[in-house]
């Protein structure tokens, strides 16, 4: 499986979940008056459309180099995972804490519960079935590195974006349940308020995480640890090669661009250096499929 259908069946499984559950959510806002259910409709709402825009932003990598953009579109999928780590900080952190505070005020009690928690139970089976499922396309291309690191180090912002969000979603689900729940028990409309502040703050960070991690790609990182280390096994392994003395890699969404400093082993004209460098290069591609720019440099010293 390629690294980019994982994406888009992450990010479908994402989008049809939040979708349903929205508009559930939404109904039981205006049945049960809760400000943390509104809080809750409004994140689903905003992540419906934080989907849109990561299908928007794969489609636009795939468009081909031109004049203007001579290394492609790759990091357009980098733009948009941006936008949508904004959306979240300000749609659904900055909109739940100021639907909290303006409730701490002014909050006529819940309205039919049950219904909530219902809503919430059922939300949060939907939400933690889509986490499921990016896990399980996660899983597929981290092999065998932790969950952690790999979050670290992957190089595909639209996938850790799902994650973010679906780990986001059933932690304010969680906690709008346990505001709704806190509110009838004791009677006291505030938990209600509470709930949608804590939802607030814990979209915030979350938003501030994923922007922090776009951040590093959008303004120009290498690939990651282990796809530089096979370009340079590579390259040292061929016999054309003396010895690699400078690497350098560039993550372009989907695609790396390559640029080497090598010493070549000797040659009886300078034809057959650039028929050398030449079969470097096109190995290089075929082993590696997202090496799409290979750019060479033959020299004696660094």
């Amino acid at each position: 499986m390629s690294h980019q259908n994982a994406s888009i069946k992450s990010i479908l499984f994402a989008l049809l979940a939040n979708l349903g559950i929205a508009i559930t959510k939404t109904a039981a806002a205006i049945i049960t008056g809760s400000g943390a259910m509104l809080a809750e409709s409004i994140h689903s709402y905003a992540d419906c459309g934080n989907q849109g825009l990561l299908f928007w932003g794969l489609r636009a990598a795939k468009k081909k180099p031109d004049p203007e953009h001579p290394l492609g579109y790759g990091m357009e999928i980098y733009f948009w995972s941006f936008i949508v780590a904004l959306i979240l900080f300000s749609m659904g952190g900055l909109f739940s804490i100021y639907e909290g505070v303006h409730k701490l005020h002014m909050h006529e009690g819940l309205k039919s519960p049950v219904i909530a928690i219902i809503v919430l139970a059922v939300s949060m089976i939907f939400e933690a079935a889509s986490l499921i499922g990016c896990l399980t396309q996660v899983n597929r291309i981290r092999r065998r590195i932790p969950l952690w690191r790999w979050v670290r180090t992957s190089r595909q912002s639209e996938l850790i974006v799902v994650l973010g969000e679906d780990i986001a979603a059933l932690l304010g689900l969680s906690f709008a349940l346990l505001a709704v729940v806190l509110s009838v028990v004791t009677g006291n409309p505030i938990f209600d308020a509470i709930g949608s502040i804590g939802i607030g703050a814990l979209l915030i960070i979350i938003s501030f995480f994923l922007a922090v991690k776009v951040k590093g790609l959008l303004i120009g990182q290498s690939a990651d640890d282990e796809a530089r280390a096979e370009i340079q096994r590579q390259l040292e392994a061929r016999p054309e090669i003396q010895q690699v003395l400078n690497l350098i890699t560039l993550q372009l969404g989907p695609k790396i661009m390559v640029a080497v400093k090598a010493k070549m082993s000797k040659t009886n004209s300078l034809s057959q250096l650039v028929n050398n460098i030449n079969r470097c290069e096109a190995a290089l591609k075929k082993e590696n499929p997202s090496v799409q720019w290979v750019f060479f440099e033959p020299d004696i010293e660094e």
